[in-house]
């Protein structure tokens, strides 16, 4: 598909196990219209994304209205692009749905179709703390955990175009906490935003909102210490084999745990500089887009029509 004309605008949408984000943009990244919305469980999430971008559309002023050439939808879970089908997602809870035309009906727009994590990956990889570089992984820390690898210049891509299940790899056998996968002691049950908050309130009694809160006091509470260097230790458990089976040269850390900056990506550093032996430890930094990786990966990808 080729790319849509410079003056034109795209509609991003991107569907995460909380919230549903979409934007509105032109080509220079500026946004025109902008809404969130609450991620309803199963088939219905369909139902709210068509409902978002609607009222994003709406909003716009009518001059603008026509300008907005194509859309894209980045999806949780397993997505197969080409069958336009949404393969399954164990955190919302929908199996085999098919996309069909219910955006690009609604929309007016030819609507492309994709993981999330691979386009926000393929994004930080190609225009963000991963550009000018061949051989990339990159570790999306949200709700799940999952991220894209680049090796010699292209994006590797599994059967039906899914990303790196970095997050169900597992790496407590025994003793290991239950993952919605239905696997035990994965990556996402030790390492995700979800299970740091878990975590401290099982070692502490207190109750908080996020992981964030546990990372805010890391350098005063030694059980946020004790939190934090468990999942970071998992993280590199499950990067291991990554790292041996690619030798990437930089693991970029996006996503909305990656906010908690510096002391997350230099913890992980390391761990890399202190156990790998056989490989040359890659460098990590930290994205440049953030939790906003899925959006602006998915209103490249609508301008550009491939993820290249």
């Amino acid at each position: 598909m080729t790319a849509v004309d410079p003056d034109d605008l795209v509609l991003a949408v991107d569907v995460g196990g909380t919230t549903i984000k979409a934007e509105i943009t032109d080509a220079a990244g500026a946004v025109l219209s902008t809404g969130t919305v609450a991620t309803p469980r199963a088939e219905a999430a369909f139902d709210a994304m068509g409902d978002l971008g609607e009222k994003l559309l709406t909003e716009l002023p009518a001059a603008h209205r026509d300008r907005v050439a194509r859309a894209a939808v980045i999806l949780p879970g397993i997505v197969d692009p080409a069958r336009g089908l949404a393969v399954f997602s164990s955190n919302i809870g929908w199996r085999d749905v098919k996309v069909g035309n219910r955006f690009s009906d609604r929309w007016g727009c030819p609507v492309l179709i994709e993981h999330d994590v691979t386009a926000g990956g393929w994004a930080e990889w190609r225009y963000g703390a991963g550009r000018g570089q061949d051989d990339v992984c990159v570790v999306i820390l949200g709700t799940g955990i999952s991220g894209t690898l680049s090796v010699d210049g292209r994006l590797v891509r599994g059967a039906v175009g899914q990303s790196g299940e970095y997050g169900h790899i597992p790496v407590r056998h025994r003793g290991g906490l239950p993952c919605p996968c239905g696997s035990i002691g994965c990556v996402e049950t030790v390492a995700s935003g979800v299970a740091i908050a878990r975590a401290y309130t099982a070692r502490t009694g207190r109750e908080i909102a996020g992981a964030e809160q546990v990372f805010a006091v890391l350098d005063t509470d030694p059980d946020a210490r004790h939190v934090v260097d468990d999942a970071v230790d998992a993280l590199a458990e499950g990067l291991f084999g990554v790292i041996h089976a690619s030798c990437p040269a930089l693991i970029v850390l996006g996503g909305g745990l990656a906010a908690a900056g510096a002391v997350l990506s230099e913890a992980l550093q390391s761990r890399f500089d202190t156990l790998l032996r056989v490989v040359t430890p890659p460098r990590v930094v930290l994205g440049e887009f953030g939790a906003r990786a899925g959006l602006v990966g998915a209103a490249y990808y609508a301008r550009v029509g491939a993820l290249e």
